[in-house]
């Protein structure tokens, strides 16, 4: 009898240990992102030119079934959006303003939120998925590409801002805009390491 409940003390140790790293669900191996250590960069295009930066990723995770990913969630932290291709005055102004209402409305919708809902491999390392991302409380589908190499993943997605009605420099709201229109398709590239 002794015998019997050291060995499922034992067992019960070696369960928790092996769960405070990887948490196994009824779906596959889930394993969280290190946010530290991962990117997203974002580019938006205009008539004139474009801009890029960066946003943080606030939490996440990726699921994986016999080593090949399942799915994934990543939720966002939109306040930490910045601009890297400028500086002083004006970075400040356009960190701003897609921080107000004319763009993304941070204040009211702090994180944005992407849920994989279908992943198909393509090959050994790559996938395309189908995901659900929500901005500004709004919900549509998107098309990815995911490439993953041991613990590090590259996903990439095309957005239409104005599906999620950020309306600001649209022709898809506004006409005559001419040179000061702002293309509705920004890229979002992001690094992930978990």
């Amino acid at each position: 009898m002794a015998n019997t409940i050291t060995n499922m003390v034992a067992l019960s140790a070696i369960a928790f240990a092996t769960n405070s790293f990887t948490t196994i669900t009824t779906e596959g191996e889930k394993k969280d992102i290190k946010v530290e250590n991962s990117t997203m960069v974002w580019k938006g295009y205009k008539v004139t030119g474009s801009h890029e930066g960066t946003v943080d990723i606030k939490s996440g995770s990726l699921i994986f079934k016999e080593g090949v990913l399942a799915g994934g969630d990543i939720t966002i932290n939109m306040a930490s959006i910045e601009s890297t291709d400028l500086e002083g005055e004006y970075k400040g102004k356009l960190e701003g303003h897609l921080k107000s209402d004319d763009f993304f409305g941070v204040q009211k919708f702090p994180t944005a939120s992407l849920k994989l809902t279908k992943v198909k491999a393509t090959g050994k390392n790559s996938y395309t998925a189908i995901g659900d991302l929500t901005i500004k409380g709004i919900t549509k589908s998107v098309d990815l590409d995911i490439s993953v190499y041991g613990n590090k993943a590259n996903a990439s997605v095309k957005i239409d801002r104005s599906e999620f009605d950020v309306r600001y420099g649209s022709t898809s709201f506004f006409d005559g805009l001419k040179d000061k229109a702002i293309y509705d398709e920004f890229d979002l590239v992001a690094d992930f390491e978990f």
